[in-house]
């Protein structure tokens, strides 16, 4: 296989009525229904998905795509960007994701930098902050809207064009030309176009669905709601297509859990943050209803169920009792959450933490945690449902290298590395060594059975004004564990000590302030209350405990609101921006030296 638009037309002749997609009720009219009309959702053949690829890569070369160009998509995660991705590799075009929610200076940092001729943009809104910054876009030509009927005239347009121009096009694609330059959403600094190849993306996807042949297999089936822009759920996009699976596209995430009981899939894709909130708002519930004495008891019959899994000897027998009468009076239910089908799930972009990977398993949904990045295609590593270690990334996938540097940094090797930063020498030899491995940027080690545990990030790494070292992620994650707590974020470099900023859960604010009698007011005006402080306080100290006195948090701020990503304090998959929130809370940073 040369090109990543070849599996859709080896599906089409190996297996041509299994059921790639499943489309949503009624249909949007933004591109003709694959198959007749019917009650339902409608489902879309491998057959049915290399037609309308066909279709769309014809009306992409009436309208002068040529092999090479660049094409922005800005859109949410639905049925057309699929379409329209694997249009443009079986013409050998690039595609160049954009978030659905940039700001019209990250579209023209993206478009301009990229050297877009054409970008297609979903709704209306979209279609207006490309057009505020066109007048400075020279090499872009054209803008389709989804939502605005412009693919179908597409469609139309590519009638004049045949069948077999599309086959050369395809055919000439090989597995060194550029499929896709991806934006990092990056923590730091101007997003940088990562240049991934048919190759790269082929390969990390043959390597993912051997050691996931458990998720991604046919039959398998999952509903797909994280942002195609970002590479980690492009990648499952791929693997589903590769492994001919079916997928429910998730454009709306309020939305979400209805597909979620509706579609019942077998496994997710997910950030840990959403197994979070899950965990959280069974608690809450089970609160509201009085039983959270009984929740309480089933976590922990569920992470020691887990944790004896791990064991030679497996669970005791009071151990198998227990769980199985809470599998029927807790578990069951928590699953119903995602649909009652789904006993495997995937996350990525920041740790789980290990306590919830344990209560998950043991509630009966595994929850698997791998390791990448955007420059990797994006997976390196992930754990398995036949060889996993809770607490770690898992090891590293086929035909990838890993080794640790002299100061702890993770550096990876292997075909799914990709050649370089589009447009961007300096920065792409500054991330490799002089010998070829990739400087991950992030801090790990790699225990004696291959298994890779991630411990930082290199920049985020804080040294202060005492010359103590310490990486900042391990606590915030034990002081999240509070239901009470959204976000957090350590402070101190080149300060006397070490301090934190918390921010509050939304969802849980209202009950917790109504249980101890205080106002109906937002967190802002309460964020000096003892009460409230005292709360974080003993999460603090719960933290504190498990690390060194040097590395415990001395003091906090409770913030007047949690970061948000329209802010730009938060990446797509809900990673702090370390330097946009000091640059917001500067002031409040200050006020936790005063004196010092």
């Amino acid at each position: 296989m040369a090109g990543l638009a070849d599996m859709v037309w080896d599906n089409a002749q190996t297996d041509p009525d299994a059921v790639q997609f499943l489309r949503p009720d009624p249909v949007p009219r933004s591109w003709p229904v694959a198959g007749p009309l019917r009650d339902g959702p409608s489902p879309v053949t491998c057959r049915q998905f290399r037609d309308d690829v066909l279709t769309m890569a014809r009306g992409l070369v009436a309208a002068g795509v040529e092999r090479g160009d660049r094409i922005g998509l800005m859109s949410r995660t639905r049925y057309e960007w699929t379409l329209i991705d694997y249009a443009l590799w079986s013409i050998g075009a690039i595609t160049v994701p954009v978030y659905d929610n940039s700001s019209a200076e990250q579209v023209h940092w993206i478009l301009t930098d990229s050297g877009a001729v054409g970008c297609v943009v979903e709704t209306a809104e979209d279609a207006a902050t490309v057009a505020g910054v066109r007048q400075d876009l020279p090499e872009l030509r054209q803008v389709w809207q989804i939502d605005g009927g412009d693919l179908i005239a597409l469609a139309g347009q590519g009638r004049a064009v045949d069948d077999a121009q599309v086959e050369a096009r395809r055919r000439a694609v090989t597995g060194d030309d550029v499929a896709t330059i991806v934006y990092t959403s990056g923590t730091t600094g101007r997003p940088k176009g990562c240049a991934l190849t048919h190759r790269g993306i082929h390969c990390d996807v043959t390597g993912a669905t051997v050691a996931l042949r458990d998720l991604l297999r046919p039959g398998a089936s999952t509903v797909l709601f994280l942002p195609l822009a970002h590479a980690f759920a492009r990648l499952i996009q791929v693997g589903m297509v590769y492994r001919r699976a079916t997928m429910v596209h998730g454009p709306d995430m309020s939305a979400v859990p209805a597909q979620l009981r509706k579609y019942r899939p077998t496994f997710l894709l997910a950030v840990p943050r959403m197994f979070e909130k899950a965990h959280d708002k069974a608690r809450r519930r089970a609160d509201e209803t009085r039983r959270g004495w009984l929740f309480r008891l089933a976590e922990r019959v569920a992470v020691r169920h887990s944790r004896a899994m791990d064991r030679r000897r497996g669970p005791g027998l009071l151990l198998r009792p227990a769980h199985a009468v809470f599998e029927v009076l807790v578990y069951r239910k928590l699953r119903g959450v995602f649909g009652g089908r789904c006993r495997l799930a995937i996350v990525g972009g920041a740790p789980l933490g290990e306590r919830l990977g344990h209560f998950f398993r043991g509630a009966g949904l595994t929850v698997l945690e791998g390791y990448g990045l955007t420059e990797t295609s994006p997976a390196l590593t992930t754990n398995t449902p036949s060889a996993m270690r809770i607490g770690t990334a898992g090891r590293p996938l086929s035909d990838v290298q890993l080794r640790i540097a002299d100061d702890g940094e993770i550096l990876a090797r292997g075909p799914v590395v990709f050649p370089g930063y589009w447009n961007n020498p300096d920065a792409t030899r500054d991330t490799f060594t002089g010998d070829g491995w990739l400087r991950t940027g992030d801090l790990g080690s790699i225990d004696a059975d291959g298994y890779l545990t991630i411990t930082g990030r290199k920049k985020e790494i804080m040294v202060t004004a005492a010359g103590q070292t310490l990486a900042p992620a391990p606590i915030e994650e034990r002081i999240r564990e509070h239901p009470l707590v959204s976000q957090v974020m350590l402070v101190g470099d080149r300060r006397p000590y070490v301090a934190a900023l918390v921010t509050i859960d939304e969802q849980a604010w209202p009950r917790w302030r109504a249980a101890h009698g205080l106002p109906a007011v937002p967190v802002g005006q309460l964020r000096r209350n003892p009460e409230l402080r005292g709360e974080i306080q003993a999460a603090v100290e719960r933290a504190n405990a498990t690390v060194s006195h040097a590395e415990q948090v001395k003091t906090f701020d409770i913030l007047p609101r949690d970061f948000t990503e329209d802010a730009g304090e938060l990446t797509p998959t809900l990673k702090i921006k370390r330097a946009a929130v000091q640059e917001h809370y500067g002031a409040d940073i200050d006020a936790l030296y005063r004196g010092h």
